[in-house]
């Protein structure tokens, strides 16, 4: 499969994921976070699945399309090796949904890469939040679910949060 076309799958796995879990999170409480801004494409799908939905977001180098662009209020700058700790020491276990959009692009170098992210993840979720990602978390108290229709295994990543082991 050409890298073209394998981006292209990526995409539209992205794209049942974020509606799955928007679906799902319906009626429930808490935030949604955007764990990477990019050019804004997910940002922007989740604006319009979820509307009036607080969605926050955290980018390292702010650089989306201006159509993208969160409120300044609700974008979160830095690394997020600081912001994420920071943010949830402000509003504790917070989300009911945390999408995980940052990669490399090689899932080997991403687990080392964000080694230290899924413990983030996990002092950001509230209790049964749901977790999606385009690369595997593993932490004790993220149980794997099964993923939404048509969404090959291994192209896109789906947990909710336990309390505990």
């Amino acid at each position: 499969m050409s890298r073209l076309d394998s981006f292209i799958r990526r995409l539209e796995a992205q794209r049942r994921m974020l509606d799955w879990a928007a679906a799902a999170i319906e009626g429930r409480d808490g935030l949604v976070l955007e764990l990477g801004l990019g050019n804004g494409r997910t940002y922007d799908h989740l604006r319009e699945t979820l509307p009036g939905r607080a969605i926050h977001v955290f980018e390292r180098d702010v650089t989306p399309n201006p159509a993208s662009m969160p409120p300044v209020d609700r974008l979160v700058e830095g690394d997020m090796a600081q912001t994420l700790p920071a943010f949830a020491a402000r509003h504790g276990r917070c989300a009911a949904l945390i999408h995980v959009d940052v990669t490399t692009g090689v899932p080997a170098r991403d687990a080392v890469l964000f080694a230290w992210l899924p413990q983030h993840v996990v002092a950001l979720a509230a209790p049964d939040a749901l977790v999606i990602s385009g690369w595997a978390i593993e932490h004790a108290l993220l149980e794997t679910l099964a993923l939404a229709d048509g969404v090959p295994d291994g192209r896109y990543f789906a947990y909710r949060r336990r309390d505990r082991d």
